[in-house]
């Protein structure tokens, strides 16, 4: 008797730019849940951004924060997708 062996199915390798785009996709969302849960936590746990609870001193720390948190946040999203760097590409 013969021994048959599975033929196993030919797969065809992973595109890396795929990968690349799906990590960059991961990345952003990431760090924008990230950023904002510091400012939840910041404004509306440590009630930094409610009138009724902080003084002014506070209110102006927390919503400077917040924009220049947020230009910070939108800068680095600028520079990671507009960053094309050399991806091995398996079809070769």
């Amino acid at each position: 008797m013969e021994s048959r062996e599975p033929q196993e199915e030919r797969k065809e390798p992973i595109d890396m730019r795929i990968v690349h785009y799906f990590v960059r996709i991961m990345r952003t969302v990431f760090i924008g849940f990230f950023w904002m849960f510091i400012n939840v936590f910041l404004g509306l746990y440590l009630g930094f951004a409610i009138p009724e609870e902080s003084t002014p001193g506070r209110l102006i720390f927390f919503y400077t924060w917040l924009v220049l948190s947020l230009g910070g946040y939108l800068f680095l999203l600028l520079k990671m997708w507009r960053k094309n760097g050399k991806v091995q590409d398996n079809y070769k």
